[in-house]
């Protein structure tokens, strides 16, 4: 009950009028309807066995899904500094219903922003071929990487000193990392050092199971990551590792919550 009520009290901060709802879906509407098009039209005929507009529909996700947690991760910071989040520190519930319930909040908003994305990209042209396992794996992809940028956002928002700080490092944690996640070309074609270090960050690989899910075949990301003969038993080492990456910064973010109870 306390976690649910924590819940309530972030989706609210953070939707608690059609304005705040409304806005951030016309992002992804944007990104399907102007933006991927016009991308399939600039680079789509250096491969026309490629559905272009498809490939970088899903490519939006691994975008979307970083901004909108690092924004969320804004309205932690304000109530930290305004709100009443020095009351929740003083609490008695458990230290890690604070950040789990924002975690689960912007999981909330950005599962509305990511639907609209879809339905607004096949609405466009796009082609999706998902079965019921690869709607699974997409939505499990969609989930952990949301979980992932949420709890940093946390982290920041606990351990930054001020909002400039916080919005300073945004682009370089939410924007930087799409370009090197295959999101636009596949990793095979990055110089080899920078080859391996996208194989490293979580939204390569939660990428990859996006595609994998939704789309499949030769453009799915997998092979680039794990090599010629990728298949189920890479897909789901792709998962765990997407997986630790979640669990370690959601650990994370309970810990920052801790810290700053006593500092």
């Amino acid at each position: 009950m306390q976690l649910l009520t924590l819940y309530r009290r972030r989706l609210r901060l953070l939707a608690g009028n059609p304005r705040e709802l409304i806005v951030p879906l016309a992002t992804p509407v944007l990104f399907a309807i102007v933006i991927g098009p016009a991308l399939k039209k600039a680079l789509g005929s250096f491969n026309p066995h490629v559905d272009y507009l498809t490939f970088v529909s899903i490519a939006t996700v691994v975008l979307l899904v970083p901004l909108n947690a690092m924004f969320s991760g804004l309205s932690v910071f304000a109530d930290r500094e305004h709100g009443a989040l020095r009351e929740l520190l003083a609490a008695p519930l458990p230290r890690w219903f604070p950040p789990l319930a924002n975690v689960m909040a912007t999981l909330t908003i950005t599962t509305l922003q990511v639907t609209v994305l879809i339905v607004a990209a096949v609405a466009r042209g796009a082609t999706y071929h998902a079965t019921a396992s690869g709607v699974l794996w997409f939505v499990g992809a969609v989930a952990l990487l949301t979980m992932i940028y949420a709890s940093l956002a946390e982290v920041m928002a606990y351990r930054l000193t001020s909002e400039q700080e916080y919005i300073g490092n945004v682009p370089a944690i939410a924007i930087v990392p799409w370009f090197f996640a295959g999101s636009l070309f596949p990793i095979s074609v990055l110089p080899k050092g920078l080859a391996i270090f996208s194989k490293i960050l979580p939204g390569t690989h939660a990428l990859a199971l996006m595609r994998h899910g939704l789309t499949g075949g030769s453009t799915d990301g997998l092979k680039a990551i794990w090599g010629a003969h990728a298949g189920a038993a890479d897909a789901a080492a792709s998962f765990g590792i997407v997986a630790v990456f979640t669990v370690g910064l959601l650990l994370m973010s309970a810990r920052a919550f801790r810290r700053s109870a006593v500092a």
